[in-house]
């Protein structure tokens, strides 16, 4: 069984959830908070696996209130504001749901936290250094580490894949397929056929151009693969 709180300073989005909670069998509802701080109080008294969680509250905020518990317990988003999506996504959140909430939406973010409580998986690396693969370079019999905190973008260059690095670029001999497959979907995101970006290093969109943290190089967004991005803007997990 799962326990979790409910935390929003609206009482009829309480409500929803609370019937959505009743109709799943993998949850306890242990208590309901319309104050933030109240809900922090019961955190530190009990030990909650997952809190479904409102961002836009007086006092303290949802994503201020995430960064207080330091992922002492799984968090599920719920609001009505989409900007909030990206900041929420990087701070490692199990799924941001907007408002109205859906049952079947409501559902699959609790089957994610559910498999991660019980994977006693940790999205967030203890130290992000650690966080690194091992790739074949452009010379031969060389194997170069790359920190994934160090990734800017990724871009396909015919037999090549490059990963540009603070300014620098990194050939690696492989396929833009297998290192998407490599990669964490949580922290990246194939944008265009030739580019796949860190989910926490987009600063906006602008057309179908998608701009990035400390970065002056234009990443297209291919046809192919903005319904994916865009979900993420609009506050939807990946899988």
């Amino acid at each position: 069984m799962t326990t979790c709180i409910i935390v929003d300073d609206e009482q009829h989005a309480i409500d929803i959830l609370v019937h959505y909670v009743k109709k799943t069998p993998q949850l306890e509802l242990v208590a309901c908070f319309t104050n933030p701080i109240e809900a922090l109080h019961a955190l530190s008294q009990q030990k909650i696996d997952l809190v479904f969680l409102d961002i836009q509250m007086p006092e303290l905020s949802g994503i201020d209130f995430i960064k207080t518990i330091q992922g002492k317990s799984k968090v599920i988003l719920t609001t009505a504001y989409s900007e909030f999506a990206l900041e929420g996504y990087d701070l490692y959140v199990v799924d941001y749901l907007m408002k109205p909430i859906r049952l079947p939406r409501f559902l699959a973010a609790v089957q994610k936290a559910v498999q991660q409580l019980h994977a006693g998986h940790e999205t967030k690396p203890e130290n992000p250094e650690e966080d690194y693969l091992f790739v074949k370079t452009e010379s031969k019999g060389k194997l170069l580490k790359i920190n994934l905190v160090d990734i800017d973008f990724i871009e396909s260059m015919k037999n090549y894949v490059a990963i540009h690095r603070g300014g620098q670029k990194t050939l690696v001999y492989t396929s833009m397929k297998e290192l998407e497959e490599r990669l964490p979907k949580r922290q990246f995101i194939r944008v265009h056929k030739s580019f796949i970006i860190p989910i926490s290093r987009v600063t906006g969109i602008e057309g179908n151009l998608v701009r990035l943290k400390n970065v002056t190089a234009e990443i297209a967004i291919g046809e192919n693969y903005k319904a994916e991005l865009m979900e993420i803007i609009r506050g939807k997990m990946i899988q």
